[in-house]
């Protein structure tokens, strides 16, 4: 599975993204928009992103590209399938999508700004848009903690191994 961030602005939450995609197996990491690195433009290590990920960021392929949308067509012309977490009048519940071992190889999920989320120019080259239904006052969860709940989800459903050990 690929990660691509869209224009996240806290590099902490950049960092906890890295360290929970190392935790889950995730292959590379695309970094877009105005997303940080965790290498600044003068070569330095970003230390704010160095700080949560406790090395992840040199575990986990990582790429910057600054067109989200250009690096979605190149992926999708590529066989990718493209799920992306926010909340529209088109998403799903995250936990009723299952994908196979062969699908995750051939998957991008897609997390954008804390605060404007992912646009629909973004959303338009969804494949599936994932939703955690949200039972509280708030609206919405850290940027960083949705990726983790959706993403160990799909690589790590479970839920299933459970409901099979009870059958």
């Amino acid at each position: 599975m690929l990660v691509l961030l869209h224009n996240i602005r806290s590099a902490h939450n950049v960092g906890s993204i890295f360290r929970t995609a190392d935790a889950a197996g995730i292959e590379k990491i695309y970094l877009c928009g105005i997303t940080p690195a965790p290498i600044d433009r003068f070569g330095k290590p970003r230390q704010e992103i160095a700080k949560v990920a406790l090395g992840a960021e040199s575990t986990v392929p990582w790429e910057i590209s600054h067109s989200t949308v250009s690096l979605l067509k190149k992926l999708k012309k590529q066989g990718f399938m493209i799920y992306a977490i926010e909340q529209s009048v088109r998403s799903m519940p995250y936990n009723t999508m299952r994908l196979h071992k062969k699908e995750l190889a051939r998957t991008v999920l897609v997390v954008g700004n804390e605060v404007e989320g992912l646009s629909s120019s973004i959303l338009t080259h969804a494949d599936t848009i994932l939703e955690i239904p949200m039972s509280g006052g708030k609206e919405s969860l850290n940027v960083a903690v949705a990726f983790g709940i959706v993403a160990f989800h799909l690589l790590h459903p479970v839920g299933s191994r459970i409901a099979k050990k009870m059958l």
